[in-house]
């Protein structure tokens, strides 16, 4: 019996050691708010796969998805007490950093190649800076997001054909003041209450992403898509700059690296969403109307200039002389 307790007790103790010599150096807890379908998920666990092989073992990432950890705010908010270390975030940025308010201005971006040029190149970086200046947080990637796009149950190609639209907006100030200089008459509504609205014509369209728009099911009560691209914006995966800067040189390295194999994932992923999205909604019997971007963006740009401070002002008279 004292030999059989020995021996389990030797065994314990060797598990014991090699577990302990296989832990982690440092441990990545990276949360946020997608599903484990989403790309954004697919595109963390890319993320994770490369950290985890490249660090030899040195540095684990666990994933928290479906605000595992809190929503978005929690997990900034967790990041900078240091609970939590990345998050996937976007226009929230700016209640530190002014400059990320560029993340959702309505019509700061032509098309998707001008938003691309203006992420990865100076003005990009500015903001970055900015973020990490003032937040405390370090962008490692980002992620483009599907454009903003008009439904509704008649065409609309001019802002002439919004003259008293009654359109659900969030209740994003900005938003609101958007779509009332564009003609049409803006409502703020919880995202939950569309549907019921849209069927009951209290409101005759909304506004949203693609993926957003197959999610809820408005094919179901919606006819048109009016391809109004008025908000473009991406959204950053960032890490706390002090869990960053406790690690090594060389595995700071390794995370910088995975976060590009990240972003070079997810948008194949993204592109091939796009498309998926858009024919699944033909398919479901939605038509696409090409609209008149030019005379949007232009009657919307002075209800986007008056709502931005001169820094921000400043910033968007840069991006679109890009």
């Amino acid at each position: 019996m004292l030999k059989q307790f020995l021996t389990s007790a030797v065994l314990g103790v060797a598990i014991a050691s090699s577990t302990s010599v296989l832990a982690a150096d440092f441990t990545l807890r990276f949360g946020h708010l997608a599903n484990e379908q989403n790309i954004w998920h697919q595109a963390a666990e890319k993320f994770k796969e490369e950290v985890e092989a490249n660090s030899d073992g040195r540095i684990e990432v666990r994933l928290y998805p479906n605000e595992q950890l809190g929503g978005e705010m929690d997990v900034i908010n967790s990041i900078q007490l240091g609970t939590a270390d990345m998050t996937i975030t976007g226009e929230s940025l700016q209640n530190w950093a002014p400059k990320a308010a560029m993340m959702a201005a309505p019509y700061a971006f032509r098309d998707s190649e001008h938003l691309q040029a203006v992420v990865s190149g100076e003005i990009g970086a500015e903001i970055e800076e900015q973020i990490t200046e003032r937040a405390n947080l370090v962008p490692l990637a980002w992620f483009e997001r599907g454009p903003r796009e008009l439904t509704s149950n008649r065409p609309i190609q001019h802002p002439d054909d919004l003259n008293g639209f009654r359109l659900r907006v969030p209740n994003v100030p900005l938003f609101v003041d958007t779509w009332e200089a564009l003609g049409a008459r803006p409502t703020p509504m919880a995202f939950s209450e569309v549907f019921t609205s849209l069927q009951q014509n209290t409101i005759e369209g909304q506004e949203n992403p693609l993926s957003l728009i197959e999610s809820a099911s408005f094919n179901e009560v919606q006819d048109y898509v009016n391809m109004t691209g008025h908000v473009r914006s991406w959204i950053y995966v960032v890490i706390g700059r002090p869990q960053l800067e406790r690690m090594p040189d060389d595995l700071q390295q390794v995370v910088r690296d995975a976060a590009l194999v990240m972003q070079e994932y997810e948008a194949e992923l993204f592109g091939e969403d796009q498309a998926r999205l858009e024919q699944a909604l033909k398919d479901r019997g939605m038509e696409f109307i090409e609209v008149d971007i030019d005379a949007f963006a232009e009657k919307a740009r002075p209800a986007v200039i008056d709502a931005l401070t001169d820094e921000q002002r400043a910033l968007f008279e840069a991006i679109q002389d890009l």
